[in-house]
């Protein structure tokens, strides 16, 4: 439920607010790494595709074992899509191709509860809201026959913010190392919990994306 969502984001935000009236240390960074996103619901024969996320954060620490982390990271995302399909008629084959390449940056807000297993092990989890930024399309169209191309088309970079919901909401579940003070790495998972496609009716979508950080 969405608005159980937006209702735990701001209890987070209020507990931030309090949190750094009463922490005993604050420490502020940068981030950076890599996604691997993909799109999950109704969506069929999509593909993961690569991309990244960089932004900054703060650790208020409550206690030895108990932290929060709020971040700003922007995160790019999406799905690569394949579907091809051969029919023979009179010995002939006929065949078509679409090739996709979904192009999604957002503006990403984690609100992470950390505990330190150890003094450099860490759990987190915690909600995320999103912002679209930008939503991009490479587009390929390929019909043949007998193998050989009868007619193609394509066209990149179409602009497709249209399609999909301007805010996002998950939960992420992650695993942090700090190798000094200063340097750490993580890893994260985003399991997206609202439907971003707009006016989609029945069919749904939720961004899934795993991350690889190093924070500084």
């Amino acid at each position: 439920n969405l608005n159980i969502i937006k209702k735990i984001i701001l209890s987070v935000i209020a507990i931030a607010a309090f949190g750094f009236s009463q922490a005993q240390e604050v420490k502020y960074g940068a981030k950076a790494g890599l996604n691997l996103a993909t799109l999950s619901g109704d969506i069929e024969d999509s593909n993961s595709k690569i991309g990244f996320h960089i932004g900054a954060f703060a650790e208020i620490k409550f206690t030895e074992k108990f932290s929060f982390q709020p971040e700003l990271l922007i995160s790019t995302q999406g799905a690569k899509y394949e579907y091809s399909e051969t029919e023979i008629f009179g010995g002939t084959e006929f065949g078509f191709s679409e090739e996709s390449n979904l192009k999604l940056t957002y503006l990403n807000i984690p609100l992470m509860a950390k505990y330190y297993a150890t003094s450099k092990f860490s759990l987190e989890v915690g909600p995320q809201i999103g912002f679209l930024v930008s939503a991009k399309e490479d587009y390929e169209y390929v019909e043949t026959i007998d193998g050989d191309v009868d007619y193609s088309e394509s066209e990149d970079g179409i602009d497709v913010k249209d399609n999909f919901k301007s805010i996002d909401f998950g939960m992420n579940f992650g695993l942090g190392y700090n190798f000094t003070d200063n340097v750490s790495a993580g890893i994260r998972y985003n399991l997206g919990l609202s439907n971003i496609l707009e006016d989609s009716g029945d069919f749904e979508a939720q961004n899934s994306v795993f991350q690889l950080s190093l924070g500084y």
